[in-house]
């Protein structure tokens, strides 16, 4: 993308729960001339405005439609259910769909799980989105399914949250438009998986011999004397004697 002036940009969107604040300072350190925009999306827009040009690639996480996208899986997340810190399942390491069995789970209509029949009973509506089911488990309505760094993201006091076994997980991509793949994307790329600033790809050209500086143009080499060592204009190959003197 180019900014309002002209110049180059990289425009990012990102999902709630994904955090590419390292990413970023990274790309600010070896690109501080191509600014990096950042915009945070739901879950439901983010291929959207990929395919929209509204971004040059977003951190989505699948399942998606990914129809026209590019995509590269980065890390699969722990799937955890959120419940008050004095529910019994709080006090487990880990527990399995049937520990919530008897509970109300809560289903927002945002949720990222592929599920074919999310665990435990179903509340009589469905919240409109995950920070509106937070506020109803700390209610004590029900408790909740997510990805764990969306329960990281709505942490609060009062509510903790355990990993939940043999359930859909969530997974994290990188994602952008087939047949975009600029050197801006590749340098994002990069550095999502961890490839050096020297490394082939994404390496800032470099000059051919022709174009370099005239500063590193190489000085002529210096031309020996021929001839042996002279000093003081002494003939080649002797000594300067004393004239003799006549009798």
């Amino acid at each position: 993308m180019t900014a309002s002036d002209g110049s180059p940009s990289f425009t990012l969107a990102y999902v709630p729960g994904v955090t590419p604040g390292k990413w970023a300072r990274i790309w600010d350190e070896r690109s501080p001339e191509v600014p990096l925009n950042l915009v945070q999306v739901s879950a439901a827009e983010a291929a959207g405005v990929v395919r929209d040009g509204d971004a040059d690639a977003a951190l989505l996480r699948f399942p998606t439609d990914r129809t026209g996208l590019h995509a590269i899986p980065l890390y699969t997340e722990t799937t955890v259910v959120v419940v008050p810190k004095d529910h019994v399942v709080a006090a487990a390491e880990e527990v399995s769909p049937d520990d919530l069995a008897d509970d109300i789970v809560l289903h927002p209509l945002d949720d990222t799980l592929d599920w074919e029949q999310p665990p435990g009973r179903p509340a009589i509506e469905r919240p409109a989105t995950t920070a509106a089911a937070i506020e109803l488990v700390a209610a004590g309505v029900g408790l909740l399914v997510v990805p764990q760094s969306l329960a990281r993201l709505h942490h609060r006091k009062d509510l903790t949250h355990r990993p939940l076994a043999d359930v859909p997980q969530s997974s994290v991509a990188l994602s952008w438009l087939e047949g975009e793949t600029t050197d801006l994307m590749e340098q994002f790329i990069g550095i999502v998986r961890g490839r050096t600033v020297n490394s082939t790809r994404g390496r800032p050209p470099t000059l051919p011999k022709s174009k370099r500086p005239a500063g590193d143009a190489k000085k002529p080499a210096t031309r020996k004397p021929t001839g042996g060592n002279r000093r003081s204009g002494a003939p080649k190959g002797g000594k300067r004697g004393k004239p003799r003197r006549r009798s």
